[in-house]
C-alpha cells in the first residue's frame, strides 16, 4: 500500500484529494498538513511514501519545505501539485528536489498513475511542462546528437513519437488504441533500449532522434 501526505493551505483541494485517493485499492492517505511547516513535520512523524506537495502555502512554502524534507530525508519523493505552470515555480520546485510537478486541472486518472510511478522512481510532470523541459534541454545543449539508435519496433517508433510531444501513458494509449499497461511495457522498454533513467531524457533523446 502506497501512504501518502497531502500538504495544501486549502481544506477543500485535500478533501478532494483524499476522496480520489481513497476510492483506490493501492493508494492510501497517511496524513495532511496545511502549510509547510506542518508538512516538514507530519513527514517526519509518518515518513510516508510520497507527499503531495503544493507551492504557494503561508509561512514555510512548498519549495522551502520540499528542500527541508529532502534535508533530513533524502530519499524522500515529492510530487508539486500547484495552479502554477510557470518556469517561475517549475524550476526552483525542481532545484529544491521534486520528483514531479502537476498542475491542478491534471486528470485525476493521470494523478493517480503520477503517484504510483513516482513512488517507483520516475520523474513525471505534466505534458505541457515536459515539452517546456525538452525544449529548454535542447537549446541548452543543441549540438548533442543521440548515440546510434538501437532497433525499435514499429509500435515502439510511434510510442517515442508521442513521448516526443510530452503525452503521458494515458494519451499515448487513446491515440494508439492501446491499454495503458501495454504502453507502460512500451516505455519501459524505451527506457532500456535506450539507456535513459528516466521520462524527461526518453522525450530529449525522441526528440533529438
Amino acid at each position: 500500500m502506497i501512504t501518502v501526505l497531502l500538504v495544501d493551505d486549502q481544506r477543500l483541494v485535500r478533501a478532494g484529494l483524499r476522496m480520489l485517493i481513497e476510492d483506490t485499492t493501492d493508494i492510501t492517505v497517511a496524513g495532511e498538513a496545511a502549510d509547510g511547516v506542518e508538512a516538514v513535520r507530519r513527514y517526519a512523524e509518518l515518513t510516508p511514501d510520497l507527499v503531495i506537495m503544493d507551492l504557494r502555502m503561508p509561512g514555510l512554502d512548498g519549495v522551502a519545505a520540499t528542500r527541508q524534507i529532502l534535508a533530513a530525508a533524502p530519499h524522500a519523493k515529492v510530487l508539486v501539485l500547484t495552479t502554477f505552470d510557470d518556469d517561475e515555480h517549475l524550476f526552483p520546485a525542481l532545484a529544491a528536489g521534486a520528483a514531479g510537478y502537476f498542475v491542478k486541472d491534471t486528470e485525476p486518472t493521470v494523478l493517480l498513475d503520477a503517484i504510483r510511478r513516482t513512488v517507483d522512481g520516475d520523474l513525471l510532470f505534466s505534458p505541457t511542462l515536459l515539452r517546456r523541459l525538452v525544449t529548454r534541454a535542447l537549446e541548452s545543449h543543441p549540438t548533442e546528437t543521440p548515440t546510434p539508435a538501437p532497433e525499435f519496433t514499429a509500435r515502439e517508433l510511434d510510442v517515442l513519437r508521442l513521448v516526443a510531444e510530452g503525452h503521458g501513458n494515458q494519451a499515448i494509449a487513446e491515440h494508439l488504441h492501446l491499454g495503458v499497461s501495454t504502453v507502460k511495457t512500451h516505455i519501459a522498454n524505451l527506457l532500456e533500449k535506450t539507456d535513459t533513467e528516466n521520462r524527461i531524457r526518453l522525450a530529449i533523446y525522441a526528440s533529438r532522434m
